[in-house]
């Protein structure tokens, strides 16, 4: 079988854990469960919890099974059908999930348990290309072939809510009780009335290596902001989605409820992905879009950043599915919503689906486009192919807009629903190059059975205005 390469090595938080430790730690009892995860289509965490003496005696060396239908479900674990990964037809038989070693942590937040993510392979070792984790990779691989690595950053909005997971699907999340009652971005009386479960989140991130900066009100009610440090692409990804998940574990053990959906109500702000992104040297030392600069003179960033920043530009459309996965996705992209609705990029322009932002080494572009329910490895990969599409083909750096690019009519549009993604995608000979046929072609019948499953539904706005009065 060949392995996948290795991360990167980073300095051992003291949540990191290699083989070694491990083993001590399970000998002396003080870890009992090893979860054993991948991330799915939707990027959250499927796998198995081993026990600790069976994952040092079988799963480090020899790795675990779970079937490979997992990659063609919908979000209700519904098999569903047209997939070439696999069917009915095909038996739904086994992959192999194999544990990526360097990224062995502690979950501080359970008791006497560790996590591995794991790469995917069919039962005759070759990597499943469709898995999220490969997808993610294959970029990092092209990148490092041009002599880059890339490094990323999320920043991840969610809401709070009083009611607990299981309450909230009780009132079949209407009519929920949202932890603050007004606007809260950079109030700190309202946050400290959140403290107790964010301040949970953030430590026990930074307990489990997933380095936090900050925590912040943001522009909705009960709504936070948790940044996350930046690092290199794949793993910045499993922090995030270590990230999304356990602060779902860590508010469902506090008695509380949070949502990553883009848009949870049309009366309140979407939550985003503020996705950010540089090059480096291939030792990971050197910024590559580094300015000396302060300020708006970092708009004389070399030519590099300019083809990076022009990559994104002109795939932004065709890579939208991957920003904005579902159809409620769409309904985020409001005029002065802070959510983009243009294509565009501008200095420290928070109208533009694009910023440029930071000064010296750390001079980098956000993407405002992706929404809090992306997939991070897909957001990433999707960053990473528009960027390198953009140096290949050496595109000329856009001209920086001023203004409110809300009121420009003339700028393309960030696509306005989950139908007119999907048909970007499918036409797009630049994503099939960098992805591959077969990669985009299951992530596009993915979005198609979504887009039908929600034209198959009646909703509560169908009931309410008409069941009496059409």
């Amino acid at each position: 079988m060949t392995q996948a390469p290795r991360l990167r090595y980073y300095p051992r938080m003291p949540g990191r854990l290699d083989g070694k430790q491990l083993e001590q730690l399970i000998k002396k009892g003080e870890i009992d469960t090893v979860l054993t995860v991948f991330p799915d289509t939707f990027g959250r965490l499927l796998g198995k919890r081993v026990v600790g003496s069976y994952f040092l005696d079988h799963v480090a060396a020899e790795g675990a099974h779970a079937c490979v239908y997992l990659f063609t479900v919908d979000m209700e674990m519904e098999p569903l059908p047209g997939f070439k990964l696999t069917s009915w037809e095909r038996g739904y038989g086994d992959m192999k999930l194999v544990p990526d070693e360097a990224t062995l942590r502690l979950v501080p937040w359970l008791p006497k348990t560790a996590l591995v993510f794991c790469d995917v392979y069919t039962e005759e070792g070759e990597p499943i290309e469709e898995a999220p984790r490969w997808v993610l990779r294959r970029q990092v691989e092209r990148a490092a072939k041009q002599g880059f690595v890339v490094k990323t950053a999320a920043e991840l909005e969610l809401y709070v809510f009083k009611e607990s997971f299981e309450a909230a699907r009780a009132k079949r999340y209407r009519e929920l009780t949202p932890a603050a009652g007004y606007l809260e971005d950079y109030h700190i009386l309202q946050t400290t009335k959140e403290e107790p479960l964010i301040r949970a989140i953030r430590n026990g991130m930074e307990a489990a290596d997933v380095p936090v900066e900050s925590s912040k009100g943001e522009w909705g009610r009960g709504q936070e902001e948790i940044n996350l440090r930046y690092a290199e692409a794949l793993e910045m990804a499993d922090r995030a989605t270590l990230y999304k998940h356990g602060a779902k574990e860590i508010a469902h053990l506090h008695g509380c409820s949070v949502t990553f959906m883009a848009k949870y109500d049309m009366g309140a702000a979407g939550s985003s992905f503020h996705l950010h992104s540089s090059l480096w040297d291939k030792g990971g030392r050197k910024a590559l879009f580094a300015t000396t600069g302060h300020g708006a003179a970092s708009r004389t960033a070399g030519p590099l950043f300019g083809q990076w920043l022009a990559g994104q530009l002109a795939m932004a459309r065709e890579l939208a599915y991957f920003y904005a996965p579902g159809v409620n996705s769409y309904k985020r992209y409001q005029a002065g919503s802070f959510a983009p609705t243009r294509i565009v990029a501008g200095w420290d322009n928070r109208t533009c689906g694009f910023r440029l932002c930071g000064e010296g080494s750390g001079f980098r572009v956000e993407n405002r486009i992706p929404g809090a329910d992306a997939n991070p490895y897909l957001a990433f990969a999707a960053t990473i192919a528009a960027g390198l599409h953009g140096v290949a083909a050496g595109l000329k750096a856009p001209k920086l807009y001023e203004g409110n690019a809300y009121e420009d009519a003339t700028l393309p549009q960030v696509p306005k629903t989950l139908r007119e993604a999907v048909a970007e995608l499918d036409r797009s000979k630049a994503a099939r190059a960098a992805f591959g046929e077969r990669v985009v072609e299951h992530y596009l019948h993915t979005a198609r059975l979504e887009q039908q499953a929600f034209d198959q539904a009646v909703t509560d706005w169908e009931l309410m205005r008409n069941f009496e009065r059409i």
